[in-house]
């Protein structure tokens, strides 16, 4: 059965708990499917997730993501437990390596093998959900003798975040679904296509595998400073080693390497400045409440089933969470 389109708000609200827990509470009225939380500084992800689980009755909750460098598999496998119970079966836990940035220079951690350290911290978390003593040993993550209450197995949902080819083969084949970030939008066949590929690996249908995004969108009439707003936000994102990367994979190897080389020399005008028009509107989704609503469509029509809406204009930001809201939007 193919999974169906699902629209999801983005936590937390950056203010702070309180106004996270408010902003849940009105997506949830406001016909909202799901909420998914980023792991932001400031305010946790989980322990706000937490909050929100009971503050809230039907909407899923979901982080997007959890980075596996800065907790241990089984600290990670005891929090889902808890979010399990306290949300009612509604919290779904996403994993992904995050980025050089914030694991080496925020938590002071080596980023080290991240697509092994993704993969065998979800097998792991896996198995210990179910209650089974643990006796793991791979080349990132190892665990021996720990046990916590039993689930049913599969009864907590563990995804993966993924970019490019092999950590997108590998969220298929070993999560219960792929969460996918900041793509440009011709790129997103061959992201498909690979996911499709870990599918097949593990026995499954492309169509019956959830494929979870965070859409940065921006419904204002200014759409010129709705781009540098994008600008401002993200080029720096693709500053990182794996972003960069993924820009370059994804077929924009001089714009990788401008943005690289604009970043290096602390030039933020060059580095901004490479991410032109037809690229910021190709990774975000700008302009009128309908081209913003026919443009999240289009995406559920090329693949991705869960929409996370993001805006990082605060002044636009009311307007934009308005346009997906259950009166205003369906698929």
């Amino acid at each position: 059965m193919a999974v169906p389109q699902r629209t999801a708000l983005t936590l937390p609200d950056p203010r702070g708990v309180a106004q996270t827990i408010e902003l849940a509470k009105w997506a949830e009225g406001e016909g909202y499917d799901d909420l998914w939380f980023a792991d932001s500084s400031g305010v946790d992800a989980l322990t706000t997730a937490a909050a929100v689980a009971l503050n809230t009755e039907r909407c899923r909750i979901g982080t997007a993501i959890i980075p596996v460098f800065s907790r241990t598999p089984a600290v990670l496998a005891s929090t889902a437990h808890v979010l399990h119970q306290l949300s009612g079966g509604r919290f779904i836990l996403g994993l992904g390596s995050s980025s050089q940035t914030m694991m080496e220079n925020w938590h002071g951690l080596k980023f080290e093998k991240p697509l092994t350290r993704v993969k065998e911290t979800t097998q792991l978390i896996k198995s210990m959900l179910t209650g089974a003593k643990s006796d793991f040993d791979g080349e990132t993550v190892s665990s021996h003798g720990y046990r916590q209450l039993p689930l049913e197995e599969g009864a907590q949902p563990v995804y993966m975040a993924a970019l490019r080819a092999k950590m997108l083969e590998a969220a298929a084949e070993f999560s219960d679904g792929v969460i996918l970030n900041l793509f440009p939008f011709d790129a997103l066949p061959k992201m498909m296509e690979h996911i499709r590929i870990g599918a097949e690996r593990a026995g499954k249908k492309l169509e019956d595998i959830e494929i979870v995004c965070r859409h940065q969108v921006i419904v204002s009439d200014d759409r010129e400073g709705a781009r540098n707003f994008i600008r401002a936000a993200f080029a720096p994102y693709y500053a990182t080693p794996v972003y960069n990367a993924f820009l370059a994979w994804a077929g924009y190897e001089d714009v990788a390497r401008e943005i690289r080389e604009g970043w290096a020399a602390k030039d933020r005008n060059r580095t901004t400045g490479a991410l032109d028009d037809k690229l910021v509107d190709d990774i975000a989704i700008l302009g009128s409440v309908g081209e913003c609503q026919d443009r999240i469509r289009q995406l559920g029509e090329g693949g991705i089933t869960t929409h996370i809406i993001s805006c990082v204009s605060p002044k636009d930001s009311q307007a934009t969470y308005d346009a997906f809201t259950g009166k205003n939007f369906s698929f």
